[in-house]
């Protein structure tokens, strides 16, 4: 038995799909019980779905398929019903087989003894049954193997619906349930690696939906998201929908020889868009605006795709709002206001006008700062402060990001040191970079110079790296730098976690402190009930791993407290400070640094909100 605990563990814990470890798992229990016959089914909605039965008749596999669980409904649906162990010693007589018994007795099969396998949440998720050649009841060392085998099938299910759950939260939009921008990827790369790869790409962008949030709320505003998302996937034409981001949508159209077939089905989308809807009392018409274009004749690439129809789509917006633009070469709106953002900041760097500014990240118990997260900032030409959003286009360019880190491990050095001259318990700063500081494969000289000239421990950095770093074609250099920058006493936080597939799945592999929850899931902590219960996964997670936990974006006292009820004991967000110049934190600093560092953060009730 121990051997067989070991061969199923070892087989869920390096991803052997289950339906196969539960066919080894009844095979092997077969040989140790050569008159008995294993069956396991899975309990889905009140029905019951084989899972392993190798060596049952197929008809009675096939005739079990969707079959309800009740109390007579043969020995598993009864022992789901009844969540508790059924042991049918004869099976032409008794009657919760009345409904089943001619599928058994000509095929020799004459008890059946089921016992029902209980979740992490009590509920019944499946059965594991043995069928005998002969009318008896199961023995002691029958029951021993059971008891095992059930665990381990317990284990097992519950496992892959983490997988599958986790999965979903990858590929598929939790507001619309469409399949989300990963899905999206993933689809146009498999579309363009056939032979013939014609299709059409047309996307999608809602009209007015700040408004709507502005005027009737985020409530009303996901219901009006959701209703342009169910037309979208009943577009005829349409193979499928996909959403991107907050308004954004992006629909294949396939097959699509040419831009007039493209032209139909925006047309056909836009027609499905007039109808009114009723929301809270209020009749909204949905407006979109629609940029497209036709693989081949507009790119072969899925880059240049997605920004081809992303041209198209800037230039419906600025022309045609509330239509449709087909892609042209001379669209490049988009692509000019990159190359002026470029310009921009490479003018910033160059003229000395970087600025860093920092957020506290605050002990959720008491208010006090454990650290800080650097944030850069642009000074402009008249003087005034423009935050990251408004030249973000520029740091799609390798070099301008590569410089812009190298200025900001230069600043955040000289304020670090600073700090500690002046006696200020300074812990640790997060400093945020990016898949294109890792290609170059000199980060961490980077970061020993830019420290090491003033005699700064590295031990103050925490390095920021969002899911991107860890989806870099180069993961395998990624893990080499990360384990060398950690070697060297810094610390590495996987920020937005919880947003994409590698924060689910390279925690494993990929050596991770901190874990910080994005802002996204605390804004809707306390009216999402999803959101709730990913955040307090997404802790449960952190803590089994042994990993810190930091909530983004705590507005309110309410999130905090509910944060702390939850295990939570880091956090950051305007409840607490905003961002500010380093002034400003050297007083927040001063003033409510935590003094005496420790390792366990006990709860306290009432934290004190800071103030920049």
């Amino acid at each position: 038995m121990l051997s067989l605990q070991n061969e199923i563990l070892e087989a869920i814990a390096t991803g052997v799909p289950f339906a196969r470890a539960a066919d080894i798992l009844c095979r092997r229990v077969e040989e140790m019980v050569p008159d008995a016959l294993c069956s396991i089914l899975l309990v889905e909605n009140g029905r019951l779905q084989p899972l392993a039965g190798p060596s049952l008749p197929k008809h009675m596999t096939a005739a079990i398929q969707g079959s309800p669980i009740g109390p007579t409904a043969g020995s598993c649906g009864t022992a789901a019903f009844r969540r508790a162990e059924v042991a049918v010693v004869d099976i032409e007589a008794d009657p919760l087989w009345a409904d089943y018994k001619q599928l058994a007795l000509p095929v020799g099969i004459f008890a059946c003894w089921s016992t029902p396998i209980f979740g992490k949440d009590g509920g019944v998720i499946a059965t594991f049954a043995f069928y005998y050649r002969a009318r008896r009841s199961p023995t002691a060392f029958e029951r021993s193997i059971v008891r095992t085998c059930a665990q381990l099938c317990g284990i097992g299910i519950e496992h892959e619906r983490v997988q599958a759950r986790h999965h979903r939260l990858a590929f598929f939009d939790q507001l619309t349930d469409l399949p989300n921008r990963r899905s999206f990827d993933r689809t146009i790369a498999e579309r363009l690696s056939l032979a013939d790869p014609s299709f059409g790409l047309l996307l999608v962008d809602i009209d007015h939906l700040k408004a709507i949030n502005d005027t009737m709320g985020h409530v009303v505003g996901d219901r009006f998201i959701n209703e342009v998302a169910n037309r979208l996937a009943q577009v005829e034409l349409a193979q499928a929908a996909f959403r991107l981001s907050g308004d954004e949508f992006a629909v294949f159209i396939d097959p699509c020889p040419d831009h007039q077939w493209l032209q139909v089905a925006a047309a056909a989308i836009l027609s499905r868009m007039k109808a009114p809807f009723e929301c809270d009392g209020s009749m909204i018409v949905p407006q979109v605006t629609i940029g497209g274009v036709v693989s081949g004749e507009d790119g072969d690439d899925a880059g240049v795709l997605r920004q081809n129809a992303d041209f198209a789509l800037y230039h419906a917006k600025a022309t045609r709002r509330g239509g449709y633009v087909p892609f042209r070469h001379d669209l490049r709106t988009a692509l000019t206001h990159r190359i002026t953002s470029i310009r921009s900041v490479d003018s910033a760097l160059r003229e000395g006008r970087t600025v860093m500014h920092y957020q506290p990240l605050v002990r959720l118990d008491s208010g006090e700062i454990i650290g800080t997260e650097a944030l850069v900032r642009l000074r402009d030409a008249e003087g005034a402060i423009l935050a990251a959003g408004e030249f973000q286009a520029a740091f799609t360019d390798p070099n301008i990001a590569h410089r812009l880190t190298r200025r900001m491990l230069t600043q955040v050095a000289q304020d670090v040191r600073r700090w500690l001259d002046a006696g200020i318990p300074m812990q640790r700063v997060g400093i945020n970079v990016s898949p294109v500081d890792f290609m170059r494969g000199d980060l961490g000289s980077s970061i020993r110079s830019a420290f090491g000239a003033l005699d700064v421990p590295l031990r103050h950095i925490v390095l920021e790296v969002t899911e991107a770093v860890f989806m870099d074609g180069t993961s395998a250099d990624v893990l080499r730098a990360i384990k060398e920058l950690r070697e060297q006493g810094m610390l590495i936080a996987l920020d937005d976690f919880g947003t994409g597939f590698a924060s689910l799945t390279h925690l494993l592999t990929f050596p991770v402190d901190v874990l910080k929850i994005d802002r996204s899931f605390v804004d809707r902590l306390l009216t999402d009930r999803p959101s709730a219960a990913i955040v307090e996964s997404m802790i449960d997670i952190g803590r089994k791993l042994d990993m810190r936990i930091v909530a983004e974006g705590i507005e309110c006292e309410a999130q905090a407290q509910r944060l702390r009820d939850l295990g939570c004991q880091l956090g950051q967000g305007y409840h607490y400070a905003r961002p500010a110049d380093a002034t400003t934190t050297t007083r927040l600093l001063a003033a409510f640094a935590q003094r005496q560092p420790v390792d366990h953060l006990p709860r306290q009730s009432h934290p004190v909100p800071l103030r920049a």
